[in-house]
């Protein structure tokens, strides 16, 4: 047999062992985007109601939303827009997750067994996780910025319905192309800095503390690698990715949501720091935290339903364990 026709009958997963990977971690992200996505939704309507910025300037008619916390924030959606618009906004959510988890898991695995190396017992030492996992954080996001752009924009689109104002997209291919013609391609990537920021920080507490903490237990205690390890390391992924990136992406969904002039330039933020600085000064540092709880209980399912899926997807499909 030709070394050619011995590549050709190579299983997928050994001939394109890259490519497999992406595929197979946006399925899974896929799935795991869905099942959590109305938790998504409304961390974004938390985080944006009683914004000090708006206030000041006028744009929410000199009136404050009130505060209805995370449950009645999601009824409210349900009751006053329809159940099925907890999932608006799902469609580019999902295209952001396969570009998103599909760069960032295949960087990851790049970074850490070929660039940085793990050492001789199979361990990758704690330090050398939290770059790969920031790097491949950053590098993701940076490429799925501006399908998470619209993502926010869509999101917000029930609540200017009830407020009267008029709807600004008929649908993901008119956002798309809307936020193009108005701010050419370098509108596509407004917020990308904090975006950016906020998935390497969220990255260093989910891949950092997955893959820490499972070879962790796998070292070190009788657990196997199986859905038990799998579960218990997701769980503690979740909730550190939560506390590590809620502040960062208040910023993000902030700027992103922002009204814009003709030059695509934010009217009410000049930048990350400066977002920062006002919601702290004008809202208080835990403002900072608004939409944890939400957020929390998004990650710590999307982490469980993520890892659960994508590692028996990977056995499945004769792939190594992560």
């Amino acid at each position: 047999m030709s070394p050619a026709e011995e590549e050709r009958s190579l299983p997928l997963p050994e001939r394109w062992p890259r490519a497999s990977k992406f595929a197979l971690s946006a399925c899974a992200a896929a799935v795991a985007e869905l099942v959590t996505f109305p938790l998504d939704l409304t961390k974004t309507r938390l985080q944006i109601q009683g914004e000090a910025a708006v206030r000041r300037d006028g744009a929410a008619a000199g009136r404050a939303v009130p505060y209805r916390g995370m449950l009645r924030t999601a009824a409210g959606i349900a009751q006053e827009e329809g159940v099925w618009k907890l999932w608006q906004g799902a469609t580019p959510a999902v295209y952001r997750h396969i570009v998103y988890t599909g760069v960032r898991m295949v960087t990851y695995e790049h970074l850490r067994d070929s660039v940085l190396g793990r050492v001789e017992n199979e361990s990758f030492p704690f330090w050398k996780s939290v770059v790969g996992g920031m790097s491949a954080g950053a590098i993701g996001q940076f490429f799925a910025s501006p399908t998470d752009l619209v993502k926010v924009q869509m999101q917000m689109e029930g609540k200017r319905k009830l407020e009267g104002k008029p709807l600004r997209f008929r649908g993901v291919h008119h956002a798309f192309l809307k936020i193009l013609s108005e701010g050419g391609v370098r509108g596509l990537w407004a917020g990308w800095v904090p975006n950016v920021q906020r998935a390497a920080l969220v990255n260093m507490g989910d891949l950092t503390t997955y893959d820490s903490v499972k070879h962790f237990l796998l070292l070190n205690t009788p657990l196997v690698d199986n859905s038990v390890t799998h579960s218990v390391s997701s769980v503690c992924s979740g909730l550190v990715a939560a506390v590590l990136g809620t502040p960062a992406d208040v910023v993000k969904t902030r700027i992103m949501n922002q009204p814009r002039d003709k030059q695509g330039r934010g009217l009410l933020y000049k930048s990350s720091m400066n977002c920062l600085i006002q919601t702290v000064q004008g809202e208080g540092f835990m403002s900072l935290y608004k939409g944890f709880i939400p957020t929390w209980m998004r990650m710590a399912p999307w982490s469980l339903v993520f890892w659960l899926t994508y590692e028996q997807i990977r056995r499945m499909c004769g792939v190594t364990s992560f």
